[in-house]
């Protein structure tokens, strides 16, 4: 699993799927950018997230971009999605390989070596840090600095995700420093300047 110099985008859902969205979709990964998407729907019943993640399933495939979904390692299987995404709160990674088998898991580590050095030890596909810069798409418990990606990559080639309002503005330092796909969503989604599509095209 590597990043190309072009596909460094690790795009996630809006947390609403309004109803232009899948055309929108479609749009942003023909952008040749993404490297994987990730389906993050927390209000959303399990036969809705079914519905909408088959969809997604389908555009991810016809774009050759890595489907994951967040939290739930019973709907990526479900959904013969890619892999999924795990938080410290959710279910441990032991548990979930048991149920995914050898997709793609990924951990989130906030800003701490100690959980890189866990999630390294378990064989998670990728680590995800952050946040680097305040989020609307989420409330910010951890912030993290440039330093921590430079220290992981020093132990570990195991790929690198950072997190957390990741913009046009600053998104080149992060791959600066050792991040390997960069974790976005309001950006695209919640632009009040540009278009999904518009967006996603000012990260070059």
């Amino acid at each position: 699993m590597r990043a190309n110099k072009k596909k460094f985008i690790y795009l996630i859902s809006p947390n609403k799927i309004y109803k232009k969205f899948f055309k929108d979709l479609q749009k942003v990964l023909e952008s040749g950018k993404v490297y994987f998407f990730q389906l993050r729907l927390k209000k959303y019943s399990f036969k809705n997230k079914i519905s909408i993640g088959q969809k997604v399933k389908n555009i991810c495939k016809k774009n050759n971009v890595k489907f994951l979904i967040n939290d739930d390692p019973i709907l990526a299987i479900k959904l013969g999605a890619d892999g999924c995404h795990l938080g410290q709160k959710d279910m441990n990674i032991i548990e979930a390989r048991r149920i995914i088998g050898k997709k793609i898991i990924g951990i989130t580590c906030h800003n701490s070596i100690i959980l890189a050095k866990k999630a390294i030890k378990a064989k998670a596909s990728y680590l995800a840090f952050g946040a680097f810069y305040s989020s609307q798409t989420k409330k910010t418990n951890h912030v993290a600095k440039f330093k921590i990606l430079n220290k992981i990559k020093k132990i570990s080639k195991t790929p690198i995700v950072a997190i957390g309002g990741i913009n046009s503005e600053n998104y080149k330092n992060l791959l600066l420093n050792n991040a390997n796909f960069l974790a976005i969503s309001g950006y695209v989604w919640n632009n009040k300047k540009y278009k999904p599509i518009e967006a996603i095209e000012r990260l070059k």
